[in-house]
């Protein structure tokens, strides 16, 4: 019993010195580097539009180009608008503080499970590219990040519902944050009741909603295609990961769909072979069992689970929600057909073990 509180005890030691060496790094940044103009100028003048009462997301542009972000966007960077004025130096503070926010999440995460060993927290604080996404770019990923691990730390404590509609406060600040949706299905499908399930994705589909009403209200097409543009075909010059295939092969449908289809093959085999393994395959995790002694179909098995059986499945560990979510979502970014150096943060402290 001593050494696994003596590991929680170094765990939080390294976690605070993180934290509190991280605070004078960024001030040593912000002062001495200096800023790389990207996104910021677009975010504040579509942020403008909107907050001069401009509703139509046709109409929302920047000098990179129209908005294509949902409204959870326009609202966070609007708070910071207001905050800042628009100034560069007070928003490099506030995304400092959101570095730390986000920092000790990620540390909150590790010290509740043992993905890590102590030690191993000191180099989440590394990292010269995510400092410089956070304080030097301000990218919109900052905030999506932030949210989607807080939501993985409230199901972690159990807080299935709240985490459900902090993921959905997640993807409407950028829409990739979809790609947690099917491990996170999945450990909602293992770890709630089926009334659970159909309960919080409602909660999270009415946040969405609610989140969009004044441009749903207003401008509901331009609104859903332009923040939910499932289709939207990314520039090759600024592609990371595909630069070196051929444009014409990168702009092309049928290479999207290769990659949608690798991607959906990748995610049954981790769930078919690892995430599922004990309980002796996907069907059995979830509930469902085909026992012909019970009932007579699979069919009328699976009618039963999905509208009447209300019961936990199963008791889902902090280490396998962990794992699933970070894996799951690192399994969609190898499949995304642009990757930016931004995305970087999407990842970055999402470490797993073999198992």
């Amino acid at each position: 019993m001593e050494r696994p509180r003596k590991r929680d005890t170094n765990a939080a030691l390294a976690a605070a010195i993180v934290l509190v060496a991280e605070i004078f790094v960024l001030a040593a940044i912000i002062k001495y580097v200096p800023y790389t103009k990207i996104d910021w100028d677009a975010y504040m003048s579509q942020v403008e539009g909107f907050m001069e009462g401009e509703r139509n997301y046709a109409e929302l542009r920047g000098d990179t180009g129209p908005l294509v972000y949902p409204a959870g966007f326009l609202y966070s960077f609007s708070v910071i608008r207001f905050l800042t004025g628009g100034a560069l130096f007070p928003a490099q503070v506030i995304f400092g503080i959101l570095y730390i926010v986000n920092l000790g999440i990620i540390l909150l995460i590790y010290t509740k499970t043992n993905l890590l060993p102590w030690w191993a927290l000191l180099l989440l604080s590394l990292s010269k590219r995510v400092h410089s996404i956070f304080v030097l770019r301000l990218f919109n990923d900052c905030v999506a990040v932030t949210l989607v691990h807080s939501a993985i730390a409230l199901l972690l404590y159990k807080h299935w519902y709240l985490g459900l509609i902090m993921f959905s406060g997640a993807v409407s600040v950028k829409m990739n944050v979809l790609l947690y949706a099917p491990p996170l299905l999945l450990l909602m499908l293992k770890g709630m009741s089926t009334k659970g399930v159909i309960l919080a994705s409602f909660s999270a589909a009415a946040f969405q909603v609610l989140l969009g009403f004044p441009f749903l209200v207003a401008y509901p097409f331009e609104y859903i295609l332009r923040s939910f543009n499932l289709g939207r075909v990314f520039i090759h010059f600024w592609s990371v990961n595909f630069k070196f295939v051929p444009e014409s092969i990168f702009v092309s449908k049928a290479f999207a769909i290769a990659l949608v289809v690798v991607h959906l093959l990748l995610l049954f085999f981790f769930a078919r072979c690892k995430w599922c393994r004990h309980e002796g395959g996907i069907l059995p995790a979830i509930g469902l069992k085909c026992d012909d002694s019970k009932c007579s179909t699979f069919l009328h098995k699976l009618f039963v689970k999905v509208w009447f059986d209300n019961s936990i499945p199963c008791n889902l560990d902090a280490e396998h929600i962990t794992t699933v979510m970070f894996v799951g979502n690192f399994i969609g970014i190898i499949c995304a057909r642009s990757l930016h150096y931004q995305f970087y943060s999407w990842y970055f402290g999402s470490f797993s073990k073999k198992n």
